[in-house]
């Protein structure tokens, strides 16, 4: 049985390009033949905690040696964790605010990309330990233009995702739809066009 993952990330429940899109492909996807349960994460809803000076001291503890304080200060970066490594598909939205991503979003990267646990530095390089799996990137701008000079948000998420080892990204982009009427309708073309799971 495989499993998707979805991380919403707009702060509007009703009225977002990127949830209805997001919508749209997670239907897709079980259709498809790429999970048959889906765990979802709303990063509006319950926002990621920031980093702290004593969460980074937990962190760079060796676990055996970690006191209850610094468990419970890893508590929630841990099962952010957990749930991608349970994924086979991972769903990300992200709107892009400011020419960037959600605060929220750049939260959650924080909390998963851990050294020992989604990645490891070796004598080659980092490598990242969660491979295997497939993400999609939902991306929608009012103006921004998907891979222009000021989208800093798509390949900023290629690259961390990379890094953690997913390295097989396909993004859906509803780039610019407030001055281009066909973008969303270009995305949910894209959406159809999904082929079947290997």
């Amino acid at each position: 049985m495989s499993h998707i993952l979805r991380i919403d990330a707009s702060a509007r429940n009703e009225g977002s390009t990127t949830r209805l899109l997001a919508d749209q492909l997670v239907n897709r996807l079980v259709e498809q033949g790429y999970g048959a349960t889906v765990t979802r994460r709303d990063l509006n809803a319950a926002p990621p905690a920031l980093l702290t000076e004593g969460w980074v001291g937990a962190n760079f503890t060796d676990e055996a040696a970690r006191t209850d304080e610094q468990k419970a200060l890893l508590a929630g970066s841990d099962e952010l964790i957990a749930e991608l490594e349970a994924a086979d598909t991972i769903v990300i939205t992200a709107p892009i605010y400011n020419f960037a991503i959600p605060a929220s979003l750049k939260a959650w990267v924080d909390l998963i990309a851990r050294a020992r646990r989604t990645f490891r530095y070796t004598e080659s390089g980092p490598e990242g330990l969660l491979k295997g799996k497939r993400a999609f990137i939902v991306f929608a701008s009012g103006g921004v233009p998907l891979g222009s000079a000021v989208d800093f948000a798509s390949g900023y998420l290629k690259h961390i995702l990379g890094f953690v080892g997913i390295t097989d990204v396909t993004i859906i982009a509803a780039d610019g739809h407030l001055t281009d009427g066909e973008a969303v309708g270009r995305a949910t073309s894209a959406i159809d066009g999904l082929k079947q799971a290997a």
